[in-house]
């Protein structure tokens, strides 16, 4: 079968490694960024789900709102747990499922990141239109729905 892509498929592919690539280069950046207060991208990912959320949540909701499994996202909490970052509390609505809290130590950690985050943006930003990051930002959404919604085997 010799398939090749359309115009905007080729295009898209390219965005897609592109982003890949730039997926790559924010782990690593956010990993250099909170190294020394004790987190990883993937922990500040996770400790930013519960922080933002303003309500405890259980795991399963954890990982569906990021987009992980749940099994991803346990081992994340049971780090932050570990580190004195969240507690669980328990779940009135499920015996098994506990809620995932932030500690103070976990929300001062976490203000923390905040902080440096808003100083690199700020400064990576510099030069950028702000338009065109309102464009690409809403183009970056609707692929990640259209991505949600097709089935990659059709």
């Amino acid at each position: 079968m010799n398939q090749s892509h359309t115009d905007a498929g080729a295009r898209l592919t390219d965005l897609i490694l592109q982003v890949f690539e730039l997926n790559g280069a924010l782990l690593e950046a956010g990993n250099t960024l909170v190294r020394d207060i004790g987190l990883t991208s993937a922990r500040w990912q996770v400790l930013g789900a519960v922080a933002m959320t303003g309500t405890p949540l259980s795991v399963a909701q954890i990982a569906r709102r990021m987009g992980l499994s749940r099994q991803a996202v346990q081992r994340v909490i049971n780090d932050l747990y570990n580190a004195g970052l969240v507690d669980f509390a328990d779940n009135p609505d499920h015996k098994r499922a506990v809620l995932v809290v932030l500690t103070e130590t976990g929300q001062a950690a976490y203000q923390q990141a905040e902080a440096r985050q808003i100083d690199w943006s700020n400064r990576l930003s510099e030069g950028l239109a702000p338009d065109q990051l309102t464009r690409l930002t809403a183009l970056l959404s609707d692929i990640t729905h259209r991505c949600k919604s097709t089935s990659p085997t059709e």
